[in-house]
């Protein structure tokens, strides 16, 4: 039973004096939150007490501040504690999920005028007092006048407020300029904790001043200079994680060392980005996905977790395998992803003394035919240290030099370095595929890794979540003839080698891979 139905149980068992209306423009109450559309959600407005149960004011405001939007406002209906609750309810989430607007009503422009009514009557019988927490987002409307924006920022965002985020969508529509009035006041600046814009303008974020308790920052679509950002993360000493996606007006980013606690900086296709250029000496984890620019992380001591994907490379493992054991000495953690790769990896300039986990994604089926997939076995060679070992190739791999078309079989080169290593534990391979050089690959590893415990080979396309469920991804019938092939050589050529101590784990196509 939900609180409002509890209430009302409540209130008729209790038999206290209740006033009822259906008249919502006479109750007061009903501002808070219903308008004309909600008719099915609150029948009549309900005022009442209740002699039986009498909480303390302050752990009624507790309870009160738990509950999502409409709950709250729907149960300061029908009671006067929650109605005065709600004019410092902290948690005010704007959407039409918490309106319960059903989104295929939304390109109704009747719908789109009740939707900032209500954020309206929200704001209006709010006292601005008591928000810890703003989230505005306008989808699917790409056309609600800032106005609008403007005055609900104006009205919220006071002094204690811990996080905001405003998410426009300018798609064909208004653009928006996010005012830096609203964070005029120190006493506003100084107790924001997280703050969030996607596709809006932030021109104004040099001159907001001290944020000195902020500690994520995230802009998503925003245009803004690198000059602009720059003044503001020097202002902002407590950032702890940053993350900037599509932020195409960018060209230089700069980080100043100013930042101390900086542990997270994630960079996400910035489009005209030509370098990344951080002094933050704490850098713990680095996520960079985009082209090719150059990276400076200083002394970057501390940097445990790489993420690092290159587009429209054809050498971004090669890139890695030469640069990244001097950007990150001490990493401990690599994932690379390529598309478009053509050099072979060549042996490691450096060595990545402390590497654990390794993951190469080859993400479409752009990837060479001529690419020797045992080179990477140089990353091995590279990485003492190394207990896992991923190789996930998102296309199954097929390729013209299978060792089942060819008569002669499959011999193993004499070429392999004898180098043993004695820490890796765990290999997969997905989208394994019966190529020579995947050969190569796998049989190296097999006869180099003393300690090896598991081998995973799958000859699918591995699996995807989805609505927090596993599923296989489905593969054409090309694929699926490679993946026999590729069955097929696994028995002749994988099989036979894998030591009696090793559990070898072969993933063969199931019916839900079929497309």
């Amino acid at each position: 039973m939900g609180i409002l139905e509890q209430m009302k149980a409540m209130s008729v068992k209790g038999q206290p004096r209740v006033q009822t209306t259906r008249d919502r423009s006479t109750c007061s109450a009903s501002q808070i939150m219903v308008s004309p559309c909600l008719q099915g959600d609150i029948s009549h407005c309900v005022e009442t007490t209740v002699p039986q149960v009498q909480l303390p004011e302050d752990i009624l405001h507790q309870i009160h501040a738990l509950m999502p939007l409409r709950d709250a406002a729907q149960a300061a209906c029908v009671s006067r504690g929650f109605l005065r609750s709600w004019r410092c309810f902290p948690n005010l989430i704007i959407s039409i999920d918490s309106l319960g607007i059903k989104e295929n009503e939304t390109n109704n422009d009747e719908i789109k005028s009740d939707f900032i009514c209500r954020v309206g009557h929200i704001i209006q019988n709010h006292s601005g007092m008591g928000v810890k927490r703003l989230i505005i987002q306008t989808y699917p409307w790409s056309n609600i006048h800032p106005s609008y924006i403007d005055s609900w920022l104006r009205d919220a965002i006071t002094p204690g407020i811990k996080e905001i985020e405003i998410s426009m969508l300018i798609y064909g529509g208004i653009k928006y300029n996010f005012p830096g009035s609203v964070l005029s006041s120190s006493e506003i600046r100084s107790s924001i904790q997280i703050f969030l814009l996607a596709e809006c303008s932030f021109h104004c974020a040099a001159q907001i001043g001290c944020m000195s308790s902020l500690k994520k920052l995230n802009l998503h679509s925003v245009h803004i200079t690198g000059e602009e950002l720059y003044g503001f993360l020097s202002n902002s000493c407590a950032l702890e994680q940053l993350r900037i996606t599509n932020c195409n007006d960018i060209i230089c980013l700069k980080i100043p060392c100013l930042l101390q606690k900086l542990y997270i900086l994630d960079v996400l296709g910035c489009s005209k980005l030509e370098m990344i250029d951080s002094n933050a000496p704490n850098l713990s984890t680095f996520f960079f996905s985009g082209h090719p620019i150059h990276i400076s992380l200083g002394d970057a001591l501390q940097l445990r977790k790489i993420s690092f994907s290159r587009y429209n490379s054809p050498d971004a493992l090669y890139y890695a395998s030469i640069k990244l054991p001097f950007i990150a000495p001490n990493l401990q953690t690599l994932v690379l992803s390529t598309s478009d790769e053509t050099v072979n990896t060549p042996k490691a300039f450096g060595k990545f003394i402390q590497l654990k986990y390794l993951e190469i994604v080859v993400s479409t089926s752009k990837f060479s035919q001529d690419y020797d997939l045992c080179s990477l076995i140089s990353f091995l060679d590279a990485s003492p240290t190394l207990q896992s070992l991923t190789v996930r190739i998102a296309q199954p791999t097929i390729r013209r030099d299978s060792v089942i078309k060819d008569s002669s079989g499959y011999s193993r080169p004499q070429c392999f370095q004898e180098q043993c290593h004695d820490n890796l534990k765990n290999v997969m391979i997905t989208g394994f595929c019966s190529a020579k050089s995947m050969m190569d690959l796998t049989i190296s590893i097999i006869e180099k890794t003393k300690a090896l415990e598991c081998l995973t080979l799958d000859t699918t396309r591995g699996h995807r979540r989805f609505a927090k469920i596993d599923k296989c991804r489905q593969m054409n019938k090309e694929a699926l003839a490679e993946a026999t092939k590729a069955l097929n050589a696994i028995q002749r050529y994988v099989e036979g080698r894998v030591p009696p101590g090793v559990n070898l784990k072969v993933i063969e196509p199931c019916s839900k891979c079929v497309c």
